[in-house]
């Protein structure tokens, strides 16, 4: 099975040059936690976490409306090919321990693909578990 079987092509995204208050309206009213930065030809430049907009901006006492999303985006982003099998983006996703999987096709993002995805798809049951395991083996409860 290939990841454009079972990947999300609803996103929401958000621009490099958009306020950061932008993103973080966006990650409220869709209830998210991430949001990819796109520049003006789709291609993925980024991601905006709520940590991002936590650590890089408000604790360093930068304005949420005057300070863009290009400034304090995740950069470095990892990402798989919409052909890539899913076991192969399972591993990704483990190796990289995260737990969306942004999506692209020649540069541009076509995509996300997540744990919930891979649980959803029966044939991936095995490899969402695996993949979720190793993501959550450094979380201890205290």
């Amino acid at each position: 099975m290939k990841v454009f079987d079972i990947m999300s092509e609803h996103i929401v995204t958000v621009g490099l040059g958009e306020p950061v208050a932008a993103a973080a309206r966006l990650l409220k009213q869709y209830n998210i936690g991430a949001v990819p930065v796109c520049d003006d030809r789709g291609n993925l430049r980024g991601m905006i976490t709520d940590r991002d907009i936590a650590v890089r901006c408000v604790a360093n006492g930068l304005s949420p409306t005057e300070t863009k999303t290009g400034d304090i985006m995740t950069r470095g982003v990892v990402t798989v090919n919409d052909n890539a099998y899913v076991g192969d983006a399972a591993r990704l996703m483990a190796d990289a321990q995260i737990r969306r999987l942004p999506v692209c096709k020649d540069g541009r993002l076509v995509g996300m693909l997540s744990l919930a995805d891979l649980a959803r798809s029966t044939d991936c049951d095995a490899e969402a578990a695996e993949a979720l395991c190793e993501i959550s083996k450094n979380i201890r409860k205290v």
